[in-house]
């Protein structure tokens, strides 16, 4: 059944329609006759165009918000990810520079120091009541000794007391167990500073109430018992209480070196001139039989 298949009147009428459309294309293609209609036909059919179309084109809006906004999450979540490496370099960054300031000050103070220095990392710390002790990562094959002085930039850390090949324990200033003999800079007093085991206290036992000593004053080594070299830096007087009903007076002193911060510290070989005025100090020690309470004989 189509076209072809009804009366002949049909068949008649499409043959003389087609006649025509070719009659109208030829003459207009020849003439431009209809070109006036063509735009008018435009005109009108425009409308419908945009309606045909429009499905067509919120799809594809559609696919383009989705596709853009995936984009867009997938680009958020690299530069989150390049933002937390960013910030965990920075933090890297950070600590590198620390460090680094760290090993200049270091450095600088070895400089100052005169002696032969050697920088240490610390491997572990064993900071008990009574106890603060801090483990090394240099022994006896760079030439690690016990009572070897322990420094860092700002002071006196402790001294090398327990060494293995690799590695070495040192006590600190603060360990109950430890004495270093010092003079007040003011005026050249001699005391003895000792460690009571708290992180940020010393005391000085021994120092009469006519003592001159006063708070702020600044405590170096003596160099005296042969441990430490003289002049450096150990503690600053904080606290000074004379009772004239006691022999001694009563003083608290914080140290100076940061006990409780840092990863590195200078370990320290005393001159030759220092080691035989040590041995001097010794001899007469034991010549004279003097007592430990005599600074210049505490070890």
């Amino acid at each position: 059944m189509g076209l072809f298949s009804g009366n002949r009147s049909n068949t008649g009428y499409f043959i003389i329609l087609v006649v025509i459309s070719i009659t109208l294309m030829v003459v207009d293609h020849k003439q431009n006759y209809l070109s006036d209609v063509r735009k008018g036909m435009a005109v009108l059919l425009s409308p419908l165009i945009y309606v045909v179309d429009a499905p067509l084109t919120l799809i594809r809006w559609l696919e383009g918000s989705f596709e853009g906004r995936a984009n867009l999450q997938q680009e958020n979540r690299q530069l989150h990810a390049q933002n937390l490496l960013l910030q965990t370099q920075q933090l890297k960054l950070d600590a590198l520079t620390a460090e680094n300031q760290r090993l200049r000050l270091l450095l600088e103070s070895s400089t100052d120091v005169g002696e032969r220095v050697l920088i240490a990392g610390l491997l572990a710390a064993d900071l008990q009541f009574y106890s603060r002790r801090l483990t090394l990562d240099k022994g006896t094959q760079y030439g690690v000794y016990p009572g070897q002085p322990v420094l860092n930039a700002h002071g006196v850390v402790g001294q090398v007391f327990e060494v293995s090949l690799y590695s070495s324990v040192a006590m600190l200033i603060t360990d109950s167990n430890h004495a270093v003999p010092v003079q007040v800079l003011r005026n050249g007093l001699r005391a003895l500073v000792e460690g009571r085991g708290a992180s940020n206290r010393l005391a000085l036992p021994y120092l009469p109430v006519s003592a001159d000593i006063q708070v702020n004053d600044l405590l170096m080594t003596s160099g005296l018992g042969g441990v430490f070299p003289p002049n450096y830096p150990v503690a600053i007087v904080k606290s000074v209480e004379r009772n004239l009903g006691q022999t001694f007076m009563s003083i608290s002193a914080e140290p100076l070196a940061l006990l409780d911060s840092g990863r590195e510290v200078l370990l320290i070989w005393p001159t030759q001139s220092q080691s035989r005025v040590s041995d001097m100090n010794d001899s007469a020690c034991v010549e004279n039989k003097l007592s430990i309470t005599d600074v210049d004989c505490v070890q």
